[in-house]
């Protein structure tokens, strides 16, 4: 069993507003991590997101950014796995890998497309994936609200 999944929508605003209102963390601050964002997304760097419904800062390790086209990240799978160190150990830690691409339709829409893959192929991965593309969904809808009205989805939906 191969844990993946990919979700897309388009969003009526120019390819380079979008991909700023992911890689900049006061944009995306206001619309997904209700938290708050720290670091902006750039090739190397290690940013933190914290989320309302999972208390605590998560990082966020940026592996590529291709501006206005690509976003690459890694983060740990969080499906319950103990950290044991660098070790590969069965039920340790590990990583799943998150590719966002952005794709411009004319002069005022864009595609975004999220990705992600990397669980174990037990039921713990299947349900934190299935927490993921949930997740990833929320993250696109609040983005295409936030851009398109100015509208915050997730202001008081977890707290």
């Amino acid at each position: 069993m191969d844990l993946r999944f990919k979700i897309a929508g388009r969003i009526s605003r120019p390819v380079h507003e979008v991909f700023e209102a992911v890689v900049d963390p006061d944009q995306l601050s206001h619309y997904f991590t209700t938290g708050g964002a720290k670091g902006r997304l750039t090739t190397g760097a290690t940013v933190t997101w914290d989320f309302a419904d999972f208390p605590g800062a998560f990082p966020v390790e940026v592996v590529e950014v291709e501006p206005d086209r690509r976003i690459v990240l890694r983060w740990e799978a969080a499906d319950g796995a103990a950290s044991t160190g660098d070790a590969p150990v069965t039920g340790a830690a590990y990583s799943t890998t998150v590719t966002m691409e952005f794709e411009p339709l004319g002069d005022d829409r864009t595609l975004v497309t999220i990705a992600e893959e990397g669980w174990r192929a037990t039921p713990e991965g299947q349900r934190a994936s299935y927490g993921n593309c949930e997740g990833w969904t929320s993250m696109l809808c609040s983005l295409k609200a936030w851009l398109e009205h100015g509208i915050n989805l997730r202001a008081g939906f977890y707290a």
